[in-house]
Order: C-alpha cells, then structure tokens, then sequence
C-alpha cells in the first residue's frame, strides 16, 4: 500500500490533518448545576494544549496525615479514601487539568495550576468536612457545674504550687496565682468567700443557654484550662464544650463564643446525600440548602419533634458554624444552612465539601509552593527562545554538514513539530516546564534517526551503487540501530511517567510523543522526501551528502 509515492503522500496529508486538526480551539457545551439549582449549559472555549502549574501559576500542595491529636489505626486506608475525596472536592471546584496523586506511603500532592486565590483552593483541600448537629446545654447544667469544676482547678493550684516541675508552674500561671498565695490557698475558703474561680473569672453568660463568650485574648488561656484533666472530671455528664467557629464583636472587643454542647450528635454528615447552595428569596441572603438520606431524615425528624424551641449547634470540624439556629417545628430530609451576610462564594466552597464528604482523618499541609503568573509567562518566553535557538542550530548543522540531504531533514522537522504538537493536543496533555525542555531536547532527537540513515546511505553509495539503491538499503540497514535507541528511550520515559510527579511525567509525555513523532518524519516522510526527489530525476547519477 505505501509502496508508491501517491499513498504515501495520501497518509501524510491524513497525518497533517489529523494534527492541525487537534491543534484548533473549539467550543465546547457542558451541562452543570447552576447556584440556584436548576442545571444550564455552559459554553467553554477549550484550548487544545493547557499549561500546567509552571507555565501557567497555580499552587502545589503536600499533604500527609495529621497525627498529632492522637494516632490513625490505618494511614494507608485513610490516604486512599482522602484521595477519592480531595479528588472529588477539586472536581467540582472547576480546576482545569489538576494533578491529585499519592506519592510513596504517606503523602498526597496536589497540583492546582490556574488558581487566583489560593488560600481558598487550601481551605477546600484540608478541610475535614466533619459535620455534625448537636442540641445545646438548654438545661445549663455547665453553668451550673462551673463552681465544681472552678474548686477542681484551684486544689489542682495548690498541689501544683507544693511542686517544683515545670509542669506545675505552667498549671499555676494558667490559673492566675502568685506562688506565696497558692501555698496558702484552698478550695474552701475560696468557695466561702464567694470569690468567682479562676474560669468562672474568663465566662461571660450569652444571649442562648449554653452560650458563654470568652474575650479573645483569654480563649488560649481557657481552652487550656478547660482541658486539664481536672476540669474534665467536673465536667457534667453528657456535655462537651465546643468553640465558634469566628469571634464575634460587642462594643469595641472581640469576643469568642463557647458553647456547651449534648455529646451525642443528632445526625452527623454521614446522612447528608446532597448540599447546595443558593439565595434565600425572603432574606436575600446565602444559604446551603441540604438533602438527607431516608434513615437520616427520619431521625432528623424524630430528634427535631423533641427539642422543639430549643437551639442546635452546627458543627463542622469541630467548631461550631454561625449561631446556633432555633427548632421551630420538626425537620425531616430537607433543610438549610443559613450564613447570615457571608458571599455566595463561602455557601458555595460549603456545600462543596460537604457533597464530597468528610476526609477520613485530618490532613496537614506539609509543603506548599505558589507559582505567580508572571513567572510563568517567563518561562514561557524562555521556553520559547530555547526551542528558536536549538531549532536554529540544528537547521545550520544539517544543512552544513548534508547539504540536500540535511536540506530533506529540515523539511521533515517542520512536519515532526506539528505531529509533536498535534500528538500532545489529542492525548490531552498538559504542557509544563519540563515538557518544554523534553520538547527541545527532542528536536535535537528528531533529525538523530537521519543522521544514522545518511551515514547508511554514504557508504552505500561509495561502494558504488545508484541513488535509489543507496537509499533504500541505508534505510533498510539503519532501521534497527534506530529502533533499538528509541524504544530504551520509550522505555525510560514510561518509568518516569508511571513513578514521577506531575513535572517529571509532563517530560515524559512529551518525549515519548516526541519520539513516535520523529520516528514518522525520520523513517517515512524523509524517505518519501528521496523519492520524490529521485522520481523527478530520474536520470540522475549523484546525491549530494
């Protein structure tokens, strides 16, 4: 079939077309989800060769499991579900072409590249999603308890102050007391004389029961106290003290809210099926509007018909959001979320974790790199004049040392750029820094199978035989040096493919397309190139090398 030269052309124009083809922009219709709920078709221009995170900016982000609130039973399990849930966060955050894998035994790396605001791509990246709903203290009884639990932290004082560890002087700056007065202070006549203790001292009552408000500056001082052993062993039964979310003004002082919470959650996220966010048409405001399962909704309708008029604390990742809303009658699949004056964009990031799920163990970012646009213009520019410079070099080089042959090379190269090009458009590649640096090294790469075809065809040819003769037997003869070199270089770029990161396997994309492509200019268009040469002259006796 390729024997003539008319089917050779015919699948060279096929190939040209093929690839100018993949090289066009095109519009293209997807079907999403709009804010308000209803789905729409959106028309996009997709751009056949995207730049990846060093080209085009972005953030890079490690991540591993975050051990440090006590051990995880199984890492590897957690990492590979936390995957599947960054993996769907991202997704639907409407990132293009977005690098998510797992790198060695315990970490995930995260590639973002075309992100303008990084700080919300990482809270939607190690966000916990731990949602739950929870019935505030309506019986107060951590109010009541505080004068128990304020009698537990001074005898704590007062032995700590008989001490001489470090320990114990850190317990007894927490509580507020002077060494000479701890040694002769106790419980009793601190209770006798009515004096506030020392954490009834940092509680403010608020508006709801349950509520307490700390003043910022005290909420690291308190939460500390409240997690001495101590305290927790006062601690009414069934009651658990979770912080707010945001701190909240009053006059001209910030103040953190402290809510005294029922232990047992009424439903957790694990029931929620669908979250989304829209506008309240009666208070124009943001809200997450959310779907629960079967079984959830029927608790949710159980617990709520119990706890009418009562207040529920939202908690996500263990810190209550926004102020705990009344139960004005029961609730069953369907509810919302309200944000109060927050954008659209925050109920958005919301209910975008929240449909994605909760990870299955906290992460914490271990490495970060921000990559600014600018910087990636740059490299772009320079990308760009290494390619002209090598493409340069090797155009003088064939031509010097080939003369017409060299000539046929570089007309072959032109057709392998646009095969290269219109290779990594149909996969879907995306093009990085070090794919520009495959790219070059590969120009250099293109014309390497000639230069072993025209040194073929030299010594053909000072043994005295025709043009046409030389020329097919230097191919023939140096088909096998040529694919010995190129399938171990194939075989190299697929192990950095199959274990590099995002960077590395960009390289490995392009040189392995790289290497098809100049395997088809080298082997089929240039020997075409020779024979329609020798086709027009046919009577000719010399080739000039």
């Amino acid at each position: 079939m390729l024997s003539t030269i008319r089917n050779r052309l015919i699948v060279i124009a096929l190939l040209v077309a093929g690839s100018a083809f993949s090289l066009v922009p095109r519009n293209v219709t997807i079907r999403e989800r709009g804010p308000d709920g209803a789905m729409r078709d959106t028309t996009i221009k997709r751009v056949p060769l995207k730049r990846g995170l060093d080209l085009m900016g972005g953030i890079h982000l490690a991540l591993e499991v975050d051990e440090s609130q006590g051990p995880v039973a199984d890492r590897s399990g957690a990492l590979d579900r936390a995957l599947t849930v960054i993996r769907s966060r991202v997704d639907e955050f409407g990132v293009a072409e977005p690098v998510i894998q797992r790198i060695g035994a315990d970490r995930i790396v995260v590639e973002l590249a075309g992100v303008t605001d990084p700080g919300r791509a990482k809270a939607i990246v190690e966000r916990s999603a731990f949602l739950e709903w929870r019935i505030t203290d309506m019986q107060n009884l951590f109010r009541d308890a505080l004068p128990t639990i304020d009698q537990a932290l001074i005898r704590a004082g007062v032995r700590a102050a008989s001490g001489a560890t470090p320990q114990s002087q850190t317990l007894e700056q927490l509580l507020g007391a002077d060494s000479g007065a701890a040694d002769t202070a106790t419980a009793d006549t601190v209770a006798a004389a009515d004096q506030p203790g020392p954490l009834s001292t940092l509680l403010f009552q608020g508006q709801m029961p349950g509520e307490f408000l700390v003043a910022e500056e005290s909420v690291l001082r308190v939460d500390s106290l409240i997690r001495l052993p101590e305290a927790q062993r006062a601690m009414p039964r069934g009651r658990e003290l979770v912080w707010a979310a945001e701190p909240i003004s009053q006059g001209a002082r910030s103040y953190r809210p402290l809510y005294s919470v029922d232990r047992r959650a009424v439903i957790t996220g694990t029931e929620l099926q669908d979250a989304r966010a829209t506008i309240d048409p009666t208070t124009n405001q943001a809200i997450v509007s959310f779907t629960l399962t079967r079984s959830g909704g029927r608790r949710f309708r159980a617990e709520t018909r119990q706890h009418i008029n009562d207040f529920m604390a939202i908690t996500l990742d263990g810190r209550v959001f926004r102020q705990p809303p009344v139960i004005r009658g029961e609730i069953g699949r369907n509810g919302q979320i309200e944000l109060g004056t927050a954008p659209l964009q925050e109920a958005q990031d919301l209910a975008l974790v929240l449909r994605a799920g909760a990870l299955p163990a906290p992460l914490v970012i271990v490495e970060e790199r921000s990559v600014g646009p600018s910087l990636g213009r740059d490299s772009i520019r320079q990308g760009q004049q290494a390619a002209m410079v090598a493409g340069v070099l090797v155009i003088v080089i064939m031509l010097a040392y080939y003369r017409f042959a060299g000539l046929l090379a570089v007309a072959a190269l032109s057709f392998y750029v646009l095969f290269t090009l219109g290779g990594l458009a149909s996969f879907g590649a995306t093009l990085t820094l070090p794919g520009l640096a495959g790219f070059v090294l590969s120009l250099g790469m293109a014309v390497d199978a000639n230069v072993l075809i025209f040194e073929r065809v030299r010594e053909e040819l000072k043994l005295g035989k025709t043009p046409r003769v030389a020329v097919d037997q230097g191919f023939e003869h140096a088909m096998p040096a040529i694919i010995d070199a190129n399938v171990t270089t194939v075989i190299t770029a697929a192990f950095l493919f199959q274990f590099g990161t995002g960077p590395v396997r960009g390289f490995a994309v392009t040189l392995i397309v790289g290497i098809l492509a100049s395997l088809i200019t080298a082997v089929f268009v240039t020997k075409t190139l020779f024979l329609i040469w020798l086709h027009r002259r046919a009577h000719g006796k010399e080739l000039v090398f």
